[in-house]
């Protein structure tokens, strides 16, 4: 069966995270992803982070499956001519070099355009164009910060505190992937080619939306009722550090369960929703609650939130994180186990559902990655391990139309 985007070739001119996640997630639909590569060095993530001596790094492999290495040198003439007939070839490039970086490298936009008007240029940039931090490098923390993640995470009397998500970085690449697959759809009805370019910044702040919406309503009322400091704390002009409290309006917390003095992961979600609140009392034993006008409303509940927590959790004291959220999904209470990483990994439903997959690598041997997290009712998503560094280069020539000779005459010629 053909995959979604066979036939799509893409130019893969990224390193690091944002702009591979990107491209690995069409390269798993179906792309040619052709990631070019610097000759005798390739991808810095390749070496970053190993744990095994002169393999790729896990940092580069999960990030690059199903993708062809091509190696090239595009300071030499004969390096250019290679890019230049891939260009013509090809459908999308992807870059996340520094500004100008490829007007330096004698392929401006108005050149590309020329080469080939249904090309589309795809870029991750820090910042957007024309802001006024556009020359500023970006790596994940900072878009974090740029993007008020970090202030609005952390507790109240904290510092603004960045996550381990990548919402920088494998954020961008997704919402850049959506941004290319908008921008293939448009020349399918018109046959020309565009550019597509997401900032780190603006991609982190769509994932903060909920907190622009909390900031208005500051503004307009000087307190955020769903927040821990209401109604006893202090509010400044700015959206607060909520700690753990849910950022939709239904007061949640992270709670012990057994365990928790020596696993620093025996913890669950817990969620208090407002139509969740008589199976709540059900399941806590607490039948009196469900009609009582000190806890039948959230507005009555707010001022008795962490002592209502502080009862949950002494509920939750002689019971596993698992056999607490498998008494309250009976209930169809919001709630979750606090997952490890190497819970995550042996999770075998995660495994089941191609989430977590294992992957043969001819350095490392075998290892987990994450898989496709969109799944389709007609296609499984098969992950190949990442490309050895110049792997595919004399197979990406072949393909271009070069001879053995022509070739071999590249690779003297140290241009691939």
């Amino acid at each position: 069966m053909t995959k979604p985007l066979e036939g799509i070739k893409i130019i893969d001119f990224t390193h690091v995270q944002a702009g591979p996640a990107c491209t690995q997630l069409l390269a798993w639909f179906g792309a040619d992803v052709i990631k070019v590569e610097r000759p005798g060095a390739g991808d810095v993530t390749r070496s970053q982070l190993r744990h095994v001596k002169d393999a790729d790094a896990l940092y580069f492999t999960m990030l690059n499956s199903n993708k062809r290495s091509l190696t090239l040198d595009t300071k030499t003439p004969q390096g250019k001519e290679v890019l230049t007939k891939l260009i013509k070839e090809s459908d999308v490039m992807v870059e996340n070099f520094g500004p100008g970086a490829l007007d330096r490298m004698g392929f401006t936009w108005a050149h590309i355009q020329e080469l080939n008007p249904g090309m589309i240029l795809a870029s991750v940039k820090g910042f957007s164009d024309g802001h006024h931090y556009e020359d500023l490098k970006v790596y994940e923390n900072v878009a974090q910060c740029a993007g008020g993640a970090a202030s609005t995470t952390g507790f109240w009397d904290g510092p603004p505190t960045v996550s381990a998500a990548a919402l920088g970085d494998s954020n961008t690449g997704m919402h850049l992937a959506i941004g290319i697959l908008t921008a293939l759809h448009q020349k399918n009805k018109t046959g020309k080619g565009q550019k597509v370019a997401v900032s780190m910044q603006d991609s982190v702040l769509n994932l903060c939306r909920v907190k622009l919406r909390d900031q208005q309503r500051l503004d307009a009322l000087g307190y955020l009722e769903e927040y821990p400091q209401y109604p006893h704390g202090e509010f400044s002009d700015v959206v607060p550090r909520g700690g753990n409290a849910g950022g939709g309006g239904q007061p949640g917390w992270v709670l012990k369960c057994k365990g928790w003095e020596t696993d620093p992961n025996a913890y669950i979600y817990f969620t208090i929703q407002g139509h969740a609140w008589a199976p709540i009392c059900k399941a806590l034993g607490k039948p009196e609650w469900i009609d009582d006008p000190a806890y039948n409303t959230a507005i009555a509940r707010q001022d008795k939130i962490f002592d209502i927590f502080a009862f949950i959790e002494n509920w939750l004291s002689d019971k596993t994180k698992f056999e607490a959220v498998d008494i309250l999904r009976k209930f169809d209470i919001p709630c979750s186990p606090v997952l490890s990483m190497k819970e995550i990994a042996n999770d075998p439903s995660l495994r089941a559902s191609g989430t977590v997959v294992e992957v043969d690598h001819p350095q490392i041997g075998k290892y987990l990655t994450v898989g496709s997290p969109i799944k389709f009712s007609d296609m499984t998503v098969e992950v190949t391990a990442s490309p050895l560094l110049g792997q595919h280069t004399n197979e990406v020539l072949a393909d271009l139309g070069y001879s053995q000779e022509e070739i071999s005459a590249l690779h003297d010629a140290k241009a691939v």
